[in-house]
């Protein structure tokens, strides 16, 4: 029985107010001394020509016979509705097993496709540690959409396309040396490529060719289109190598190169439209009225740049997949460019346009690091993912904690610990790195969470052999017991509501309270004691079975893998 519902049902019936009135109306108490659903009677006070404080107590006398209904207290104006803890706790762990990894799951997204796009990196760089940010809520965002029934496709645009190119194809022909290259290629591309910007600071001509070898490129020219097409391959072996560590894959890696024959149909569409103009030499969509910069589609002299190729990108994926929405996770940064790009494809007519997203987030702060590829003082994110890895195996080691597979272990909650980091509190905070905190058994972490889980399969390996599928419920009622229930009862709420806003910290933060309330649980509800009777026991385990399947799939939602013991 979903008991909210119930009560919705009740009250409709009695009131007589529309259903989406009573929905909109009903509201969970701050406080869970006050009961666990509330319904304000103000609205009714001109349609029944009453006090709101007398009609919630005719209200609470008509429903206080509801056997799901333990206790109703009219308070002011205000009806507070306390569940039944026995019926409430029995339905919802029963129905919780019953449905397994399913639970919480919807089809609210059936029939529906959205698009995902994040992580995009540039080709021939290092994939450092603020490329992660991208990658982590992006990732969590598509395994939200798809837990509840969309259509997903996950998109990496590259950064494959650009001036950049000719300086790396300059630098490449100018310093390379193909076996080094071979050996290391993108910590070796981004030495020659450093080393261009130091020499071209001395010798401005180097920009010059560069620019020259990027013409090259467009054209087709052979030479540079073989060069430009092993940086890519050579840079995705890279890439995905880390991905694999973060257990992320993606649907499509078509870049920016793979709209570079797209664009003029772009420009051709927006002149037609009437909403190119010229200032200074350049074709802009000017966006004065909105109080923003114009929207430059064709510089002066003639080339595209980042918002051409953003639109044809953005027409290419509304004919290719007819998308319900549209996501992009990029930087805050980056704001303004996409409010011009929508604005713009706005006025170009594309009423799809209002299904695009911009989901932007912080910056990662590191402690005397700059990001700056351009002079080298970067983080590789494979090292930080590396280093993570290696100080859980050390404390796991000093804790003298006796696991199955200890690299497996150690890498699982490495990375899950980074992971947690980045999505624990809104994106568009920015981002503190700390080991310490990271790593912290104890407090809210990845490792406090997968520790959680790991204590309640320990639980359940204990028990192996005892039957508790038809459990009596009843005889697991206790206050801590319910606080748990009602928490794996929120599951799929937290989870809606985590794609409503495009915020996967909602799923953190929810995983986090359970795991916090099944500790609780479990220090103040024995279990396995002797001094437990058997069918006390069964229930309490039930509820440790359900708990422990919710907390996987929720971890799972953030891209982070469980351990079954540490």
């Amino acid at each position: 029985m979903d008991f909210k519902e119930h009560i919705i049902d009740k009250l409709q019936e009695l009131t007589g107010l529309e259903r989406e009135a009573i929905e909109k109306a009903v509201e969970t108490p701050p406080d869970e001394k006050l009961g666990d659903l509330a319904f304000p009677c103000f609205p009714l006070a001109k349609v029944m020509r009453k006090a709101p404080p007398m009609i919630a107590q005719e209200l609470k006398e008509q429903l206080s016979s509801d056997e799901a209904i333990s206790q109703v207290d009219a308070v002011g104006g205000y009806l507070n509705f306390f569940y039944n803890k026995a019926l409430f706790i029995s339905d919802t762990v029963k129905a919780a097993r019953e449905a397994g990894e399913d639970w919480g799951k919807s089809e609210m997204g059936s029939g529906k496709t959205v698009l995902v796009e994040y992580s995009s990196p540039n080709i021939a760089k290092p994939f450092h540690i603020g490329h992660l940010f991208s990658t982590a809520v992006g990732n969590s965002l598509a395994r939200i959409y798809k837990f509840l029934g969309y259509d997903v496709q996950s998109l990496n645009h590259l950064g494959d396309w650009g001036t950049q190119f000719g300086k790396l194809i300059s630098a490449y022909k100018r310093w390379g040396d193909a076996k080094v290259i071979e050996k290391d290629p993108i910590n070796e591309l981004l030495k020659i490529y450093v080393k261009f910007h130091e020499e071209a600071e001395k010798d401005p001509s180097l920009e010059d060719e560069a620019r020259e070898y990027f013409k090259k490129l467009e054209d087709g020219d052979a030479e540079t289109t073989e060069l430009w097409k092993y940086f890519k391959d050579q840079s995705l072996v890279e890439f995905k190598r880390v991905y694999d560590m973060l257990g992320v894959s993606f649907d499509s890696y078509n870049g920016e190169a793979f709209y570079s024959d797209k664009m003029d149909e772009v420009v051709d569409i927006l002149r037609d439209k009437g909403i190119l103009t010229e200032s200074e030499g350049a074709q802009v969509v000017d966006l004065s009225d909105m109080n923003m910069p114009p929207c430059i589609i064709l510089k002066s002299d003639g080339a595209t740049i980042y918002a051409t190729r953003d639109i044809a990108a953005a027409l290419y994926r509304h004919r290719t997949y007819n998308f319900d929405k549209n996501i992009y996770v990029v930087g805050l940064p980056q704001s303004l460019h996409f409010k011009q790009i929508f604005e713009s494809m706005k006025r170009a007519g594309w009423e799809w346009s209002k299904d695009c997203v911009h989901v932007g987030f912080g910056l990662v702060k590191l402690p005397g690091k700059s990001m700056s590829t351009r002079h080298g003082d970067v983080v590789f994110l494979e090292d930080v993912l590396n280093e993570s890895i290696e100080k859980t195996r050390s404390i796991i080691e000093n804790n003298g904690a006796n696991v199955d597979d200890i690299d497996a272990v150690s890498k699982k909650i490495g990375i899950g610990a980074i992971l947690y980091t980045f999505l624990k509190n809104s994106r568009e905070k920015d981002i503190v790195f700390s080991w310490d905190t990271m790593l912290d058994f104890d407090g809210e972490s990845a490792p406090y969470c997968m520790y959680g889980y790991a204590r309640g399969k320990s639980i359940l390996r204990r028990a192996e052999g005892m039957d508790y599928s038809n459990a009596d419920l009843t005889k697991a009622v206790s206050d801590d017991a319910y606080t748990l229930v009602k928490l794996i009862n929120s599951f799929g709420d937290a989870v809606a509501d985590a794609a409503d806003k495009n915020e996967p910290f909602y799923v953190n933060r929810y995983v986090t309270s359970l795991v916090k309330a099944f500790n609780k649980f479990y220090n103040t509800n024995p279990i396995m004691r002797d001094d437990v009777d058997e069918e006390t026991k069964k229930a309490r385990l039930a509820i440790v079975d359900a708990t422990c399947t919710v907390i996987k799939s929720a971890l799972g939602l953030l891209g982070i893998e469980v351990v079954e013991s540490m």
